[in-house]
């Protein structure tokens, strides 16, 4: 299916149905007379991959439409093109609906008046929609289809999703690209690839429904509001652990349980995250931060929260009870770990081992202590990754500082540091983290593993922060200016 560019946002005369902005983007259009001198056209501009239409009877139809430049990224080629050709015919008869859509795309015209001969006009396109999706349906689903079936569009994106999937071990594994793709469930897909990948399922005897079941969990306990903290974060992070484990040392030393712990803590080492760091919680007397006494707050909620999802799905429900609490028990250690309050604690211990040259991965305690450090790279390692992938994270954990630094002074607190938007810029916290955060814990990681994964991070981390301290003024002011443009939300940013 071709893609159609700078399709028109027009007016709606109804909301645009749940389920079909839940599919990614979505273009409205009705056939009734109502939409002349409607509601202003909503801000769908972002959306990506979706015409969506309403008809006379509100029946809802949407059309996934491909995206050649996410095609081009994944590396996906669908298979009826790659048809023997002995099927030019059907190829054919595929090219002919192409080259139809394509024209009902770009046929689409500004509505700017309520004349009859503007509304017979705009009905052609209706007629079109139909007509494409009754000749789509009837030829997928015909009795004669055999191996000859078409794919569906959203198969197309699947499979781009499953193509990308391959490359998941790579450093520059977009995220982003793969949330699309998969339709916003990036941690519950990438996570359940990576249990098949290990054979885990197998190997603890799995229930592969109750797996997925705890993934879905998982991904609903983030809250989607939040701009950094989210299900996002959490599958980023999640890909970069893969990546740490299966560097040499680690491959060759994780036991099945270690791997085991350390997708699980990766998946869940910020569920419920409220968008609020520890310090407004315990100045505006959260009971979380009352429930565990001001000490590692939002870990000790992350790890009782996956703690309470494994039970509720009942996915270890077959494991003893004594190795499932040994299991629990070891989760919360790796998520504790991620305390940034505690960074220099870690470091320093680290930094001793590696100084000693002590840490013997045959040890189980020495592994799970790498396997805690590689948490905490995993969930910092943003400014590691290649610019474009970096910058979109900049701006988005940014957006969850500012947010509460709004709230602090709605409440006539003093506003944390980093979260004033006034005295503050993507660029200088940026800096500020790289220089006293990121840059001393990974090269202590490039010591501990001095392999071509760790250069590539030090090379990127290198690169950031050199175009952040460059950045032109120009660049400064927009990505200032789009961060505090921002709508906030009026109430509390708490739970």
């Amino acid at each position: 299916m071709e893609v159609c560019y700078q399709l028109p946002v027009l007016p709606l005369d109804r909301p645009v149905p749940k389920h079909v902005l839940g599919r990614r983007g979505a273009i409205c259009l009705t056939s009734s007379p109502i939409l002349f001198g409607g509601p202003a056209p909503r801000q769908l501009s972002k959306r990506r991959g979706a015409i969506s239409y309403d008809s006379s009877d509100q029946t809802a139809l949407y059309i996934r439409m491909l995206d050649v430049q996410l095609r081009a990224q994944t590396s996906y080629t669908p298979e009826r093109q790659r048809r023997s050709e002995g099927d030019e015919r059907r190829v054919g008869h595929e090219r002919t609906q192409r080259r139809q859509h394509a024209h009902f795309c770009t046929d689409f015209r500004p509505l700017q008046s309520r004349t009859d001969a503007v509304r017979s006009e705009a009905e052609q396109p209706v007629r079109s929609v139909l007509s494409f999706q009754k000749n789509l349906h009837s030829s997928h689903y015909s009795r004669n289809h055999t191996h000859a079936t078409h794919h569906t569009l959203d198969q197309e994106y699947i499979g781009q999703a499953k193509c990308l999937l391959r490359k998941v071990g790579s450093w520059s594994f977009d995220i982003f690209l793969f949330d699309r793709l998969s339709n916003g469930k990036s941690l519950v897909d990438l996570t359940l690839h990576l249990f098949i990948d290990y054979g885990l399922i197998k190997l603890f005897r799995l229930d592969l429904l109750k797996l997925r079941q705890f993934l879905v969990m998982v991904h609903e306990a983030y809250r989607r509001q939040n701009p950094y903290h989210n299900a996002l974060h959490a599958a980023d992070v999640t890909q970069a652990m893969y990546c740490y484990m299966q560097e040499p040392q680690l491959s060759e030393s994780l036991t099945s349980c270690d791997i085991l712990l350390g997708l699980l803590a990766a998946a869940t080492h910020d569920l419920d995250h409220p968008g609020v760091n520890q310090t407004f919680l315990i100045k505006t007397n959260h009971y979380l931060a009352s429930l565990y006494q001001n000490a590692s707050v939002l870990e000790n909620h992350h790890w009782k929260c996956a703690v309470s999802l494994l039970r509720e799905s009942g996915l270890l429900s077959h494991f003893p009870s004594e190795d499932r609490q040994n299991l629990e028990e070891r989760l919360g250690s790796l998520i504790l770990a991620t305390d940034i309050s505690r960074q220099n604690e870690y470091l320093s211990q680290f930094r001793a081992h590696l100084d000693r040259a002590d840490l013997h991965l045959n040890n189980s305690q020495n592994r799970h202590f790498i396997l805690q450090m590689a948490l905490k790279c995993a969930d910092i390692c943003n400014p590691c990754r290649p610019w474009h992938i970096s910058k979109l994270w900049s701006h988005k954990v940014t957006d969850e500082f500012f947010s509460q630094g709004d709230s602090e002074k709605r409440q006539n607190l003093d506003v944390s540091i980093l979260c004033d938007r006034n005295a503050n810029t993507v660029a200088k916290i940026q800096i500020g983290f790289i220089s006293f955060v990121v840059e001393p814990l990974f090269l202590e990681w490039a010591r501990f593993s001095d392999t071509p994964l760790s250069q590539i991070m030090l090379g990127h981390m290198t690169s950031n922060k050199y175009k952040w301290t460059h950045l032109p003024q120009e660049d400064l002011r927009e990505s200032t200016q789009s961060t505090s443009s921002k709508t906030l939300p009026q109430g509390g940013l708490g739970p």
